[in-house]
């Protein structure tokens, strides 16, 4: 079974001299020497180095105290996720499923091999409770894939205590840049020697150009979705919280896209991708949508007095909620393994490598990425005067949940947009989210009322009152409506591009 903590730590150069007094740092009234251990990590990557390109790190590691499988995400400068398996011969499935969006069809192999001697300090208070661990890191690196070069160096490694404060770690900079210490170029001990071992001169990324185009501008859109899909797929795994809501927005963002943008990319070759990722988007919606709907009953319930909370409400709920999870959480782990998804992303891959530019991705944003955006807002404004000529009932349902796509829909080309067109394009984009939330919330109140109606159903097959699921119902008709109403004033506010 794999553990998951967060690392916060920071390194520093060496120059060998050691490391200086840090009993002048506030807080800390001792510095604990806790010996030296001998670290043998052997760091996995695929030939093209995915893992290092993407700031993940897997390794295997002898030696100390936390001896097994490291995988390593990055969350922030300084800040990362890790999920550690015990030591085994072979990558233990977990792990290998947490980089399956990266690595695919690749094979895993062995690319660097780190040996340190760590010399160990623990930074105590008055408590004795531990502050931070300070490793001197005498490092010895070999590359065993393309070319056998070895490099060698002597690193400071600060790591804050789990739930110590970040803050501790400023003052203890503050310290070491006194004594001469200066913060590591390298973010990790990998990164530093794959550079340092590479075969030939060292060359740096080449970093991407700046958009000029309507082209430009709708590709890098396009590559910003794309890596969030690639990055949300371990933390959708982990069934880390909103994870499945964020890469569903994603496949939406890639999708609206793809249909706002014709002009630029050739939805010949788009349009079998948007039909794909409209696929993935229904399966995340299975899981997302329990989500809203449980969240959404339980606060009502919560909202009730105990005078209207007839039979066993609560523990129905409960059980209808994990009923519908189990099923759910299986069947997307299942598409996330699957032959369908992959096949998608390579597919993304092929698009943001060789995309489908038209001519008039080679014209001026301020021209071509406007008339796109105006063409959505006509078009959602059309649609929010349709709903609200027709009476309440589902017909208006039917039509706002139209209007409501809409609003993303505009929302994400103002948002592609925006870099290009400035403040009128993410004023739109603002508007519509508004927009957007006022007709969601509108829809999540038809779902919850159906959901209501198949637990006022199992409630009465089972003989138990049906009353509070009939009061909450007439609640979330209420609340129904006031959207509707308010739904002319929020748009009146709206403004398209002039």
């Amino acid at each position: 079974m794999a553990d998951k903590k967060r690392e916060i730590e920071r390194k520093y150069e060496s120059d060998d001299s050691g490391l200086p007094d840090l009993t002048g740092v506030a807080g800390v009234v001792a510095v604990v020497d806790h010996g030296v251990v001998h670290l043998d990590a052997t760091y996995y990557d695929t030939a093209d180095e995915r893992l290092a390109a993407a700031g993940l790190t897997l390794r295997r590691r002898t030696g100390g105290a936390d001896a097994g499988w490291h995988l390593k995400f990055p969350v922030a400068p300084g800040v990362r996720d890790e999920i550690h398996a015990p030591l085994s011969g072979t990558l233990p499935r977990e792990l290998a499923a947490l980089v399956r969006s990266r690595v695919r069809d690749a094979t895993l192999r062995p690319t660097v091999r780190l040996r340190s001697e760590r010399d160990i300090r623990h930074l105590v208070d008055a408590d004795g409770r531990v502050l931070a661990e300070v490793g001197v890191d005498a490092v010895r690196a070999e590359r065993l894939t393309g070319g056998r070069g070895e490099a060698q160096w002597t690193e400071i490694e600060v790591e804050l205590a789990d739930g110590g404060d970040p803050a501790f770690l400023d003052r203890v900079e503050k310290r070491l840049r006194a004594a001469g210490v200066r913060p590591s170029a390298a973010t990790s001990k990998v990164g530093r020697a794959l550079a340092e071992t590479a075969p030939g001169p060292e060359r740096a990324p080449a970093a991407p150009p700046d958009p000029v185009t309507a082209g430009d501008h709708v590709l890098a859109y396009v590559r910003a979705q794309r890596e969030a899909i690639l990055a949300l797929d371990p933390a959708v795994r982990q069934d880390t919280p909103d994870s499945v809501h964020r890469m569903r927005v994603a496949t939406r963002r890639l999708r609206s896209t793809f249909r706002s943008y014709p002009a630029v990319l050739d939805r010949a070759v788009t349009d079998p991708v948007a039909a794909e990722l409209k696929w993935l988007a229904g399966e995340l919606g299975v899981d997302r949508d329990r989500e809203v709907l449980t969240e959404r009953l339980a606060a009502g319930l919560d909202g009730l007095p105990r005078a209207l909370l007839a039979g066993p409400v609560r523990a129905r709920l409960r059980t209808w909620s994990h009923a519908r999870r189990g099923g759910s959480r299986r069947r997307l782990t299942a598409v996330l393994d699957g032959r369908r998804y992959l096949d998608l992303l390579v597919a993304l891959d092929g698009l943001v490598a060789e995309p489908p530019l038209r001519k008039a991705a080679a014209g001026k944003p301020a021209k071509v990425l406007a008339k796109a955006v105006r063409k959505d807002y006509r078009k959602l404004s059309s649609l929010i005067a349709e709903a609200l000529e027709l009476p309440p009932g589902s017909d208006r349902d039917v039509a706002l949940h139209e209007a409501r796509k809409k609003a993303k829909r505009t929302r994400y080309a103002a948002e592609a947009a925006t870099p290009a067109l400035g403040a009128a394009a993410k004023s739109l984009a603002k508007s519509a989210k508004a927009v957007q939330s006022l007709l969601g919330d509108h829809q999540d109140s038809v779902m919850t009322r159906r959901a209501l109606r198949d637990l006022a159903q199992q409630a009465h097959a089972a003989g138990e009152s049906t009353f509070t699921y009939g009061v909450l119902y007439g609640r979330e008709e209420r609340l129904a409506e006031r959207s509707e109403e308010a739904l002319p004033g929020v748009w009146d506010g709206v403004r398209g591009l002039g």
